[in-house]
């Protein structure tokens, strides 16, 4: 980036992109949100509109090697593209003629800035065939070369000559996890962009008369991702088999009720020794504290137990559907298919859950494959095309196809390159930008956006790779761009956007430039 561009991104950002946000640093952060959502509250008149909408971040923790995911198909002696992607993963390198054939239309946009606009055809690991014939069908697409930045990075000239701010501790797991999720690659972890996303729509949305849980709900325990600013909005934590209860009691499983040995149907306590500890539990519960931290500790158990119930009201409320939740979901996994199948069911629930507006977040691990690539990384591939597709399939049993949409999001891509020769132990190490998935009937599916990288390695013309001869994409998307169309779609206005991505005005913008290629939603 040139020092003049530099200095008219540090001077001409508009109000809440830059002199609330960016040049205020996490103070300033703050109080943008803060204002921005006193504003949207007093806007909001009742129950938001636009109907139900639900956001899914699939968090494939890790860093996923999207190398082979998304992966070049044409012949070697035509395909540069091609050519480049053998040379560089070697014993990695995937049989072209095994891949799942993507129909990518000859106008993709995403060969235009590092191809010349040359064609190339395109497929994916044979085990996503599932997710070729999403893509086939419109109802899927990939964001290519997505990554963490704090400025944009050209090329590996300017990676190199230390004039461009760079996200600190690169291709490190935890630095990159938190990045990610926060979308402020340049500055301490506050919040996550799905949390200050709640914060602001959460008003708008979800009216404080219907809404009984927690806009942000997580299958994957506390996350970074859902972190708001307020503590308005916190996360609520259920499993792949309903809420987390208190520990020590014990349940038959029988309606949705992890203390159907301490709760009678009425929800009356029990006289068995579980009924009398729950009521034991709960009387010390109702106590007063003089100390504030004892008095928050109560609300909090007690706001929680009376979720239990609704949550539990919700899955009732999925099984009368009719849908075969259990059937849909055979043969995935009990990981990513158990989390999705849960989501589903909070969906076909949602009316009892009040909610106009939700994010859920999951997360499978297994993704940092140092070592037996193509045996490892072919199951999680299997586990990923499979849990999407039964996912797909039970959204659309339920009729909300059109209601939600689900992304992916890694810690980073990992090396082009093999860190051993031999193929039966051959890992790929800790990269840079990377392949997403995004999903769901307002996607626009069947294409590529963002800008697919050079698959050229070390220092040639037209390189990529940052700073080695290792194949770590410098990515063309930022997560700020990316995340940003995700919650534009939610309902977020540009003003809203400006507060939770402080950083976008940097970048080019995915709402208005053509050159950003993001327009999937």
């Amino acid at each position: 980036m040139k020092q003049h561009q530099k200095e008219d991104l540090r001077t001409r950002r508009d109000f809440l992109r830059q002199s609330a946000c960016a040049s205020l640093g996490v103070t300033g952060l703050v109080n943008a949100l803060a204002q921005m959502r006193l504003m949207t509250a007093a806007m909001a008149q009742g129950p938001g509109n636009g109907g139900y909408k639900a956001l899914v971040c699939l968090f494939l923790n890790g860093g996923h090697d999207s190398n082979n995911l998304l992966v070049p198909s044409g012949d070697p002696a035509s395909s540069g593209l091609r050519a480049d992607y053998q040379t560089g993963r070697g014993v990695l390198a995937l049989d072209r003629t095994t891949l799942a054939p993507l129909n990518v239309p000859a106008t993709t946009k995403t060969f235009n800035r590092h191809h010349g606009g040359v064609f190339h055809p395109m497929g994916v690991h044979p085990n996503a065939a599932a997710l070729a014939t999403l893509f086939n069908e419109g109802k899927l697409a990939f964001i290519s070369n997505v990554g963490t930045l704090a400025f944009p990075v050209a090329s590996r000239t300017e990676y190199l000559s230390g004039a461009i701010p760079l996200p600190p501790q690169l291709f490190s797991h935890s630095d990159q996890q938190t990045q990610w999720q926060s979308s402020v690659s340049d500055r301490p972890f506050t919040s996550g962009w799905g949390g200050r996303a709640a914060d602001l729509l959460n008003s708008s949305y979800n009216s404080s008369g219907s809404s009984k849980v927690a806009m942000s709900i997580s299958l994957a325990g506390i996350n970074s991702f859902q972190v708001g600013t307020s503590g308005q909005v916190t996360q609520y934590v259920v499993n792949s088999t309903g809420t987390v209860p208190l520990s020590g009691f014990n349940s038959s499983n029988t309606d949705n009720n992890p203390y159907d040995l301490a709760l009678d149907g009425s929800g009356a306590y029990k006289t068995s020794d579980q009924g009398k500890r729950l009521k034991a539990f709960e009387d010390i519960m109702k106590l007063t504290h003089s100390n504030l931290h004892e008095e928050e500790y109560n609300r909090i158990v007690a706001r929680a137990r009376a979720t239990e119930g609704t949550v539990g009201a919700a899955l009732t409320a999925a099984a009368a559907t009719g849908v075969n939740f259990d059937a849909l979901f055979t043969g995935t996994t009990a990981s990513l298919g158990g989390q999705l199948k849960m989501i589903a069911k909070l969906i076909a629930g949602r009316n009892v859950l009040g909610n106009n507006r939700q994010i859920f977040f999951c997360q499978v691990g297994g993704y940092d494959t140092h070592q037996t690539l193509l045996t490892s990384h072919g199951n999680l591939v299997t586990e990923l095309s499979n849990g999407l597709k039964a996912f797909h399939d039970t959204l659309q049993a339920l009729g909300v196809w059109n209601d939600v949409v689900t992304f992916t999001a890694s810690d980073f891509n990992r090396t082009l390159t093999a860190n051993n020769t031999d193929a039966t132990k051959a890992g790929s190490d800790h990269g840079w930008g990377g392949h997403a998935v995004v999903m769901g009937g307002a996607v626009h599916g069947g294409d590529i956006y963002g800008h697919f990288p050079s698959l050229k390695t070390g220092a040639v013309t037209g390189s990529l790779d940052a700073g080695s001869s290792r194949g770590r994409w410098i990515p063309g998307t930022s997560v700020d761009q990316y995340s940003s169309v995700l919650t534009s779609w939610m309902g977020a206005g540009s003003n809203e956007i400006g507060a939770i991505f402080p950083n976008l005005g940097r970048f080019d913008n995915p709402f208005t430039q053509s050159s950003a290629n993001l327009a999937f939603l």
